[in-house]
This record gives C-alpha cells, sequence and structure tokens, in this order.
C-alpha cells in the first residue's frame, strides 16, 4: 500500500454517501443563490447516485469506470464554481463549488481502487 492511494474504496463511497446530501443541503445552509443551489443539487445528487452503485454485485459501475466518473464530477464542480462566479460574482458560491471539486479530485487520488479477494 502507497501513501497516495492510502483510502480503501469501502472508505472512499462511505466518504461519498455522506457528502452528496451535505452538498445539496449547504447551499441552503449558507444562503447561496438560485444558480448555485441547482449546480450543487445535481452534483450531490449525481456524487450519491455514483456512491450507492458502489455497493452490491455486481456492480452497475466498474471500479475504473466508478474512478474516472469521479473525476469528471470533480472537475464539473470546479468549471461550474468559477462559471457561477463570473456569471454572478458571488465570491463564497465560487469558493465553495471550487473547494467541492477540489475534495472530490483529492479522495479520488488518494483512493485505492481495488478490492480484497473474494468480495
Amino acid at each position: 500500500m502507497t501513501l497516495s492511494r492510502s483510502i480503501p474504496f469501502y472508505v472512499h463511497a462511505a466518504v461519498e454517501t455522506v457528502l452528496g446530501p451535505a452538498i445539496m443541503v449547504a447551499p441552503f445552509v449558507f444562503g447561496f443563490g438560485p444558480g448555485t443551489t441547482a449546480v450543487a443539487i445535481v452534483i450531490g445528487a449525481l456524487l450519491l447516485s455514483l456512491a450507492l452503485s458502489a455497493h452490491g454485485e455486481p456492480r452497475a459501475v466498474p471500479l475504473a469506470a466508478h474512478a474516472g466518473f469521479d473525476y469528471a464530477l470533480a472537475l464539473a464542480a470546479i468549471v461550474s464554481g468559477l462559471a457561477v462566479g463570473i456569471a454572478t460574482g458571488q465570491a463564497g458560491a465560487t469558493v465553495f463549488l471550487v473547494g467541492v471539486g477540489a475534495a472530490m479530485m483529492a479522495l479520488t487520488a488518494s483512493t485505492r481502487f481495488s478490492l480484497p479477494r473474494g468480495t
């Protein structure tokens, strides 16, 4: 096990399961505008659905595809955060969405996308 890939896949999926709804609720808590709220709900819902697809056998999404979807979703969060910032001028919303994307990218980069034998 290397230091850079130290998070097991089941922990990765559990973190995504918790963060998906948190991302969806955050715009209401912080009082962001409707654009940021819509983007956060879509990103949170996609993240939650991707996390839930990791459970069960056979897997709905293969592990390699899961990693690719995670990176794509993180990039979408960063780009949409910058777009919201440019369009609305809401610095807090931009920092939130770009931070979510950066955190998702860090989680994916540090996850070991393999399963123990027999699972």
